[in-house]
């Protein structure tokens, strides 16, 4: 109780107005004095703060009173704020924490939502923020979120891990509410590396989508895909139990059966002979999947990490297999002895 009426009084940044950021912004807004909504043009900024609506992503969700979009970072933390939601894309998350970084105080609670890691280094995002913003309570939110489901205000759960207890309190507190249930984790390892790699898996059920086969296929794709993600993730550091639940075969599930999903519809449109730069370009927001297939299969060759289903969704988008010989090739592999 205590927790609550001290995040009532708060004021909390989010960092992002693309599709999860507003669906969050929103969700906040009932739990909290103000939310401060930092967007990427002013244009989109006074267009929410006009109309209640965000032009350009959940354009039907109307955003309560006292959410206020600017599109300048020194407005979002002129006075100081309790807490910071960050949801931006990976492949920014570097450059933008660096523009940020002298805007904190440094007590504030930040919690990312990326589901991804920095290419190249395939350093994990809370990682990433620590080397860039003098915050030292860091958290991840990840589970099965799609954000128009939950714009919808259908029923929806997540986890918020973090090595610090009043992060997990603060996110709990937060984002709770009539529809959305929020459990707390503490393997921050395990849950950002299941964000990060059910979208390469995602890649792969689009695909298999575009063959029309049956539940068979994709049982066999989603099982022996959490199988490629236990055995990375233990690599990385996580622990097993962490990918049996939302944050891992929940969230694996839910982006394996839904053209919701940025990275189903990448693989869906892929098999059926689109270009992925065609792909990329008209989705108009980003599949994290796709640059995570290269950095995860490049990593789990030089370290002898078993990964089929993965070598298979980075030779579709290299474009150097087809999808049927994908599948030929991974139906005559040796199975692993009883």
């Amino acid at each position: 109780m205590e927790e609550k009426a001290f995040w009532s009084k708060a004021k909390v940044a989010v960092i992002g107005a693309g599709n999860f950021g507003t669906v969050l912004a929103s969700l906040v807004s009932k739990n909290c004095l103000q939310v401060r909504l930092l967007s990427r043009s002013e244009e989109q900024a006074r267009a929410i703060n006009s109309t209640r609506l965000n032009p350009s992503y959940m354009t039907k969700l109307s955003l309560a009173q006292n959410i206020t979009a600017f599109s300048e970072p020194e407005r979002v933390f002129e006075g100081g704020v309790q807490a910071v939601i960050w949801a931006l894309p990976s492949q920014v998350c570097r450059q933008e924490a660096k523009v940020l970084a002298p805007y904190f105080g440094g007590d504030e609670i930040l919690i990312h939502t990326v589901k991804g890691v920095e290419e190249g280094s395939l350093k994990r995002i809370s990682v990433l923020l620590r080397e860039e913003i003098p915050c030292p309570r860091i958290g991840v939110i990840s589970g099965p979120n799609l954000a128009e489901e939950i714009g919808r205000g259908e029923p929806a759960a997540t986890v918020v891990a973090s090595d610090f207890e009043e992060v997990v309190a603060a996110g709990q507190a937060l984002l709770t509410g009539d529809y959305f249930r929020v459990y707390p984790g503490h393997d921050v390892i395990g849950v950002e590396w299941a964000g990060a790699l059910k979208n390469i898996l995602a890649i792969a059920a689009g695909a298999v989508e575009s063959l029309q086969l049956g539940w068979n296929a994709r049982a066999l794709l989603i099982t022996r895909g959490l199988a490629e993600m236990v055995r990375f993730g233990m690599a990385m550091g996580a622990k097993e139990e962490t990918f049996l639940g939302l944050s891992g075969v929940g969230d694996l599930l839910a982006t394996c059966s839904s053209p919701l999903s940025r990275n189903y519809r990448t693989g869906l449109r892929l098999a059926k002979g689109e270009s992925l730069d065609s792909i990329l370009q008209a989705l108009g927001s980003v599949a994290e999947g796709v640059k995570t297939t290269r950095s995860v299969r490049e990593f789990a060759h030089a370290h002898g990490i078993d990964m089929p289903v993965t070598e298979g969704v980075y030779h579709l988008l290299e474009g150097k297999l087809s999808l049927q010989e994908i599948i030929q090739l991974l139906m005559t592999r040796p199975t692993a002895r009883p």
